[in-house]
Formats: structure tokens, sequence, C-alpha cells
């Protein structure tokens, strides 16, 4: 397994983006959101159904998916074949846009990014995080992925390669971490809790719990 160095996450905070003033992008999506309306394509009640559907979307869906397939090796297969596939197994709605799965190995670390924008599962993993959004990390993460892990605390040997996948707007993608040596007789509910929304975009690996905050 990928050894994590075991400092706190030290990335430096990043501008709420949605805080700013109502920008020109902003304006053209009001816009083209009532475009749509006034034409037809979909009613207001449906864009709010949605809008609460991605507001209460959060990483448990996807911490879920990622501890099923940690003790159940078909439906990992399954998974990794379709992700939104096997999200609806589990009853989980996945949204309309494909989703890769993409597995760290013993010799491969994944991260992911979206060098244009923010494409991001939110079904899955809830809101995207701000340094997410920043171009900081858009630009710097496929150029020295090693250098910004080592600012999220986690630092890894270098004979694992990191490879870097660009989401867009047709395919987002989603980490499936390694599962944690110490777990064999875990549940799937005490394996989802290790599962945190960095670990599936990969600037963070699954770490069990320290034994002294278990006796606090």
């Amino acid at each position: 397994m990928s050894a994590a160095h075991g400092h706190p996450h030290r990335h430096p905070p990043q501008p709420d983006l949605e805080d700013g003033p109502y920008s020109w992008h902003m304006a053209l999506t009001d816009a083209l959101a009532q475009l749509l309306i006034a034409k037809g394509v979909f009613d207001r009640e449906a864009l709010r159904a949605t809008l609460e559907r991605i507001d209460a979307a959060t990483p448990a869906q996807g911490a879920r998916l990622v501890a099923r397939a940690w003790v159940d090796p078909a439906f990992r297969e399954r998974l990794l074949a379709d992700v939104n596939a096997a999200a609806r197994e589990l009853g989980i709605d996945p949204g309309p846009i494909p989703i890769r799965a993409v597995a760290d190995t013993p010799d491969v670390h994944n991260v992911i990014v979206c060098t244009l924008c923010s494409c991001y599962p939110r079904f899955l993993l809830g809101a995207p995080p701000d340094w997410y959004k920043s171009r900081a990390y858009r630009a710097r993460v496929v150029r020295e992925p090693r250098a910004v892990l080592a600012e999220f605390g986690l630092e890894l040997p270098p004979e694992v390669r990191v490879v870097v996948h660009d989401s867009t707007a047709e395919l987002r993608y989603m980490v499936l971490p390694l599962r944690p040596l110490g777990t064999a007789n875990w549940s799937e509910e005490q394996l989802a809790r290790l599962v945190t929304r960095d670990c599936m975009i990969g600037t963070a690996v699954p770490r069990l719990p320290d034994p002294a905050c278990l006796d606090a």
C-alpha cells in the first residue's frame, strides 16, 4: 500500500469562488436557465429538484461504493467497468454524466483534476472543495503532482507512479483507493467511514483511526 506521511493538511486556504461578486459567467448561467425554461426543455420545478439533489449529495455516497468494492470482488469489477451502473445497484443516483473509477495499486496512485474548470462527480462526492476549483491546483497538479500531494500531507514512495486524470464535461473520475491493512474483519459500514472525499479525489489515502482518539 502507498505510504502516507503523518503531516496534517498544509494546503493554503482558497477563496470561496461562489462568494465573489456576481460575474459574467453567473449571469450567463442564469440567462441560459431562463431560456431553457421558456423553451420548455425543463420547468422550474425540475430545476429546483435537480439543484436540491446536488445540494443533498455527500461523499458518503461514493464511500459506500468504495467499501462495497473492497469486500465484493465482483462488484469491484462492475464498478471499474461502469460506475454509474454500479451506483444504481446500491440505489445511488450517480447523475447523467458517465463516471470512471480508477483503482490505486501498490505501484500506482491516482489523482483527479479538472484543468478546464471544476468538472466533478457531485452526485457521488458532494460539492467540490474550493481548492479543487482553484487555478493553482488545476495548473500545478498536472505539472508537479508529488509536490501538490505533499502539501496535502501525502508523501508517496519514489517507486509509486502518480497518474493524473483530467475530468471533462463528458466524463468524470473517482479514485478507488487501496483498502488499509488491518481491516480484514471490518464491516462495510466501518470501512465506508474510512473513505473521505479527498481519498476519492486522490489527495489522501484511507487511514485507520488513531488509537488515542478511540480511547479518548
